[in-house]
């Protein structure tokens, strides 16, 4: 089974970072429900080895472009997202005091803190992209304009998955050239 969820999720992250076209420094959004992969309601169920698997999966194939990865805990940590304290200081970003656990934050972000060099929490980000498996509503932190990334793989597990990128403000109206 983990062979089968991993190899959906490299297929999905590289389709979205085609179509995201990000570059070495920018930020990727996870939202993640380990009990949606597992065909549970989200935060009913959460499994310690998916967390840990997509979290090494993600690290390993955005590391090797660069990018950062910012992972969403769940609305009883209000949200907030587990960075490396690099990011979060070259950012600027507001470091919260705290720890994600199984049912507060989620198996993702508690994987992030224990597979990241110097983990940090942040309230907030902007990332150029991301992907949301198990509809946790990633989209608060995703730069606007914001466009729907439609993953060949629509699901991860039994959790359904979508994606968003960004993409500069079209503005200036009729006149403009763009």
């Amino acid at each position: 089974m983990f062979e089968t969820l991993q190899a959906d999720l490299q297929a999905i992250v590289e389709d979205v970072l085609s179509q995201a076209k990000l570059s070495a420094g920018d930020i990727f959004v996870l939202g993640c429900s380990t009990s949606e992969i597992q065909g549970d309601h989200i935060g009913k169920n959460s499994s310690p080895e998916i967390g840990e698997m997509i979290i090494s999966t993600l690290l390993d194939s955005l590391g090797k472009k660069d990018i950062y990865l910012a992972v969403q805990g769940c609305e009883h940590i209000n949200r907030a997202l587990v960075v490396e304290a690099e990011l979060a200081k070259t950012h600027q970003l507001e470091i919260v005091n705290v720890r994600p656990q199984y049912h507060a934050g989620g198996a993702c972000s508690v994987a992030a803190f224990e597979q990241m060099v110097n983990p940090v929490e942040v309230e907030h980000i902007v990332g150029q992209a991301g992907i949301d498996i198990g509809d946790t509503a990633i989209g608060m932190h995703i730069k606007h304009v914001q466009v729907p990334v439609r993953p060949q793989n629509k699901s991860l597990g039994q959790a359904h998955v979508t994606a968003l990128r960004s993409r500069p403000k079209y503005i200036g109206g009729s006149r403009a050239n763009y």
